[in-house]
């Protein structure tokens, strides 16, 4: 498995002197991997913090008892809702422990979370927020499976959060790869459906050439991120989006055979 992930600060946030709110963490277990980015609430002075909080607590929980290839798809699909519950009450609890008398208002270390767990054939998700998860097969196709939902954001710290919660499971034979991006990368690998010719209620839709060019370059350098950081910090994407940029991808080894 090929792990790798860069963060970048936002042009707009470098120009306020405010520093990065996104958090991004993986854990490497060979023939699984963990993923998990976080954006932290731009209007609250601690999200940087609840955004690691978030991201530590989602590999943490999600790297335990894993199913095994040859489960059902309802043993995946339980056991990731349950993840998904869990996470929320690891992170409710870890941000109560460092606000102190605030503990009933953890709105200050408001954040985001998309993770996921990538065991091909499968891929596990667990997402709240704005961030957007995208699959990649080995016919060098993407597909947007957890795309960025609509209305206002919604944050670990939100009420409810645990009802709130997005989790769901893909089996996918042909798996090549899960790329998971905060949303100040829309603008960089999503393009809008009349791009395609399509109606606009189709969607946004994953940027071919992004996905596909950023999985080739890793693979090109065993995993190096560079090349990834070189591409959030170019010119061009500071001047398409002003917010954070964070990209977090797991690679299947090509030739692999699955269980």
């Amino acid at each position: 498995m090929i792990v790798a992930g860069a963060g970048v600060q936002g042009t707009a946030h470098l120009a306020r002197a405010q520093g990065c709110q996104d958090a991004f963490k993986a854990v490497d277990l060979g023939d699984a991997a963990v993923l998990a980015v976080s954006d932290g609430a731009g209007s609250r002075d601690r999200s940087a913090l609840g955004a690691h909080i978030a991201v530590d607590a989602a590999c943490r929980l999600l790297a335990r008892d894993i199913p095994a290839a040859q489960e059902t798809p309802e043993a995946w699909t339980a056991w990731t809702a349950g993840c998904g519950k869990a996470v929320v009450e690891e992170y409710l609890r870890a941000v109560a422990g460092v606000s102190g008398d605030d503990a009933s208002d953890p709105g200050d270390l408001a954040a985001t979370l998309t993770a996921a767990v990538v065991a091909p054939p499968w891929a596990a998700f667990v997402s709240l927020g704005d961030g957007f998860g995208t699959l990649l097969t080995r016919d060098d196709r993407c597909h947007l499976v957890l795309p960025p939902p609509e209305g206002p954001t919604a944050f670990l710290s939100s009420p409810g959060a645990e009802l709130r919660i997005r989790t769901f499971v893909v089996w996918e034979p042909e798996l090549s790869g899960v790329v998971l991006s905060t949303d100040g990368c829309a603008p960089l690998a999503l393009d809008h459906p009349t791009v395609r010719e399509l109606p606009v209620s189709a969607g946004p839709l994953p940027a071919d050439g992004f996905f596909l060019g950023l999985a080739a370059a890793l693979r090109d350098n065993d995993g190096d991120a560079e090349p990834l950081r070189r591409l959030l910090s170019a010119p061009e994407a500071g001047s398409r989006t002003g917010d954070d940029l964070t990209v977090l991808c797991a690679l299947v080894e090509e030739g692999r055979p699955w269980p």
